[in-house]
């Protein structure tokens, strides 16, 4: 079955779809993702590396999970699935915590361009079983570590996932403590599905 992801335009409706194949180029139009960063019992952080076999940022360490929401499918739901899909996981619980975080980021030629909003979660436990196609390699480190290093520039990151660093750094030095934001702050092309989900 063909991967489709949601079309964006600049203000975050849904303006049509397209198959997720296709729509990362040279020109990539703006589209609907998610980024997730997972945590263990003990607060450490779950860093992971792309997969060399990526058509996209192939080999970047990044944050744990990231992907796309299927036309139709509630973010969360989304969140979840993917990260059974990426790692074998299932999130005992999810916080929306950056709702509205966009960007725009270029590597060998290749553009993503995404409304991307942010989601923290936990597990139960430090057992993960990454699918070797979309993870290279993964590894749990202490969160105020993780921050550290890519502030100082000492671990290299997506440029998705060093901005969205800088921004939960605001958030707090405890993500136990970070805020849960009112999923209405999401892009409308996100909030509409949630709402009629529900």
């Amino acid at each position: 079955m063909t991967e489709e992801v949601v079309l964006l335009d600049d203000d975050g409706n849904a303006v049509g779809t397209a198959p997720k194949a296709d729509v990362h180029h040279a020109s990539t139009p703006l589209h609907l993702a998610f980024s997730l960063y997972l945590f263990g019992p003990d607060g450490a952080f779950l860093l992971t590396r792309r997969a060399e076999t990526k058509r996209t940022f192939a080999g970047v360490w990044t944050n744990s999970v990231c992907g796309h929401p299927a036309p139709g499918e509630p973010m969360e739901d989304a969140v979840r699935r993917r990260a059974w899909q990426e790692l074998g996981v299932r999130p005992t619980s999810l916080r929306l915590v950056l709702p509205r975080f966009s960007y725009r980021a270029e590597m060998d030629g290749v553009v993503e361009h995404e409304q991307c909003p942010v989601y923290a979660g936990w597990l139960p436990s430090h057992e993960i079983s990454p699918d070797p196609e979309e993870v290279g390699e993964a590894r749990w480190v202490p969160w105020s570590d993780f921050v550290d290093a890519v502030i100082s520039g000492r671990q290299e990151v997506s440029a998705w996932s060093d901005a969205e660093t800088r921004q939960l750094m605001v958030l707090g030095t405890d993500p136990q403590g970070w805020p849960a934001e009112d999923p209405a702050l999401l892009p409308p092309a996100a909030r509409d599905v949630d709402r009629s989900a529900r």
